[in-house]
């Protein structure tokens, strides 16, 4: 399998909107009751999963 830069930097993007929609769909009820405290910790995983994108990104050869 080769590895695609663009590929990782969209999957990454991807996971950080899916864990926002989550944390609102969450905050404001829309599976039920809303659970505000369960939104505002799936909404720190947006933040967790980029920082772990810069922190795995390839970087250009030096």
């Amino acid at each position: 399998m080769r590895f695609d830069a663009k590929r990782s930097v969209l999957v990454i993007l991807g996971a950080a909107f899916v864990s926002f929609l989550l944390s609102v769909a969450l905050w404001f009820g829309v599976f039920g009751g809303a659970d505000r405290e369960l939104g505002i910790f799936v909404g720190l995983w947006v933040p967790s999963i980029l920082s772990l994108g810069a922190l795995l990104a390839p970087r250009g050869r030096a």
